[in-house]
């Protein structure tokens, strides 16, 4: 009895010591099917440094070792026999993070993806239109249906997992927008709108502007008068877009050159945020019809061409003054 005694108090001493590592921490991948034992091998292979039949027969005597889920798991300074199993039997797995930024296009958005730790390249050999239909929305360009914020994955997860997540993330956001609304906006659809948002999104330089921005653009649509914005000229242009944009470039008839051609392009030209799709359907009351950069990241904003042209000499054309 003394024996026994001694035996489980140094078992309950044990189980509440950090558990001594190789490294400066313990990373194992446990896969759907593993037993118990196999789990105990990783973690030592991973850098635990104990036996592992130890780890296997605490495991076992728990009761919880067939609760144990599948995951990625990192044991750190200070993890302790109980905190090992606990972490395992809640799922508290660890987590990698991916973040996807205002303004990014698709081509973009998928080079994150490819450079973030741990995330296995699903989509690579896929083109847009299958991926777009392995997420469930087979049919809709990809330009744009994403929504950029920062997402969370565990290591081993695939690109198109987050890509799923931001894809309704994005729808999410979207309704929401159009369910807020302005009535008599001239935009008839939600996918419009998420258009116009992409482009409020690649020209607002300075938040505040944003419900302006959208303003000149609503009223321009409302007159039939082009939308004449660069960055949807930009975006047609694509990788033959050298940096520069040269006036010959805004003569070159694409679906998105927005100079040759009036109304809306055919798709997003970007990722749009929060603040863009509210402002692209709840934009300023304004009359304006244009706007030109201060060079601060401000925008004035005119109502007549001739205030305008006012505007780029003041902004643009004309050296200013040393204070």
């Amino acid at each position: 009895m003394l024996l026994t005694g001694a035996l489980l108090a140094a078992g309950a001493w044990w189980l509440q010591q950090p558990l001594p590592l190789r490294g400066e921490a313990a990373e194992l991948a446990i896969e759907p099917g593993q037993t118990p034992r196999e789990i105990a091998r990783g973690w030592v292979a991973a850098g635990i440094d104990t036996p592992d039949w130890l780890l296997y027969q605490w495991f076992r005597v728990s009761g919880d070792a067939r609760l144990i889920r599948a995951g990625n798991y990192e044991a750190g300074p200070g993890t302790t026999p109980r905190d090992l199993l606990r972490m395992m039997v809640q799922g508290d797995e660890r987590l990698s993070v991916v973040r996807l930024i205002e303004g990014w296009t698709f081509r973009q958005f998928l080079a994150a993806l490819a450079q973030a730790e741990g995330l296995k390249p699903a989509t690579r050999g896929m083109s847009e239109q299958a991926i777009m239909a392995a997420i469930g929305s087979p049919g809709l360009p990809a330009e744009g249906q994403f929504f950029p914020d920062t997402y969370a994955y565990a290591k081993g997860s695939t690109d198109l997992a987050v890509l799923k997540r931001a894809h309704h993330a994005l729808q999410r956001q979207l309704d929401a927008a159009w369910q807020q609304r302005q009535p008599g906006a001239p935009l008839s659809t939600a996918q419009q709108a998420l258009i116009l948002a992409s482009i409020v999104e690649k020209e607002t330089g300075r938040a505040s502007d944003r419900p302006m921005i959208s303003s000149v653009f609503h009223n321009r649509l409302r007159i039939g008068m082009p939308l004449q914005t660069d960055p949807t000229v930009i975006y047609g242009l694509g990788e033959a877009f050298d940096g520069n944009l040269r006036r010959s470039h805004l003569q070159e008839d694409t679906p998105f050159n927005t100079y040759t051609r009036r109304g809306l392009p055919p798709t997003p030209i970007a990722m749009a945020g929060k603040a863009s799709l509210l402002a692209a359907v709840q934009p300023a009351s304004s009359k304006a019809l244009y706007f030109v950069a201060r060079g601060d990241g401000s925008s004035a904003f005119s109502e007549n061409l001739n205030d305008h042209n006012r505007a780029v000499d003041q902004y643009q054309r004309r050296p200013r003054k040393s204070p």
